[in-house]
């Protein structure tokens, strides 16, 4: 089984796993008597999990959840020299952001390094500025990564290459989506497609202006 196909495996079976309400207790998914959810993403409103993250930005800068209050946030954990997924992601979130017209401001992206190491503040600013406006970078010390990804639910771990520096890292693959007030309300799959994440995140902007 080659890399790309463990990590589509991995991220199956972590939405499959969200789906089904065995990664949190709050979630929808969990509580059949909760009406149907009409989000294209997975509906985890409510789990006691991906609840806020505090992390340095490229500038050395503490960043957290609560000073994005007013817009929805995706929090997306990845690496700069990932060669599929992390820049696949990007890009659509990206072309959501374009897509959202006039409410792109309202609409933050949040990039976690999984591999700080490599990803240094000007390799983290020189791959955002790739996608445009609306992305903050965060990275810190493996400690606080480690602290980040447990509270999200996120797996990551190193692959050896033939050098010491020429490692890759395997990662869930999927997205974290928070409504207007701070509260996690979506997590979205790899692969469903930038419009399902758009649909998705009017809804969320519409659900904060009625």
């Amino acid at each position: 089984m080659d890399r790309m196909t463990t990590m589509r495996l991995r991220a199956a079976v972590l939405a499959l796993m969200l789906g089904a309400g065995l990664l949190g207790c709050g979630d929808k998914a969990a509580n059949p008597a909760l009406p149907k959810s009409s989000f294209h993403s997975i509906d985890i409103t409510g789990a006691e999990y991906a609840r806020t993250f505090e992390l340095p930005d490229a500038d050395g800068r503490m960043r957290n959840l609560g000073e994005f209050k007013g817009k929805v946030v995706v929090v997306f954990f990845g690496y700069t020299q990932c060669p599929d997924v992390c820049p696949t992601t990007m890009a659509e979130l990206a072309q959501v952001r374009r897509a959202l017209g006039n409410d792109a401001a309202k609409l933050q992206g949040v990039f976690v390094t999984v591999d700080p190491q490599r990803d240094t503040a000007v390799v983290l600013k020189a791959y955002l500025d790739n996608f445009g406006a609306g992305f903050v970078g965060l990275r810190g010390s493996d400690e606080q990564i480690k602290q980040v990804a447990r509270e999200f639910k996120v797996f990551y771990a190193k692959v050896p290459g033939k050098t010491d520096s020429t490692y890759t890292v395997d990662h869930s693959a999927g997205a974290y989506v928070f409504d207007t007030q701070g509260r996690i309300r979506l997590y979205s799959r790899y692969g469903a497609g930038p419009k399902a994440l758009e649909d998705d995140i009017r809804a969320l902007l519409r659900e904060a202006a009625a």
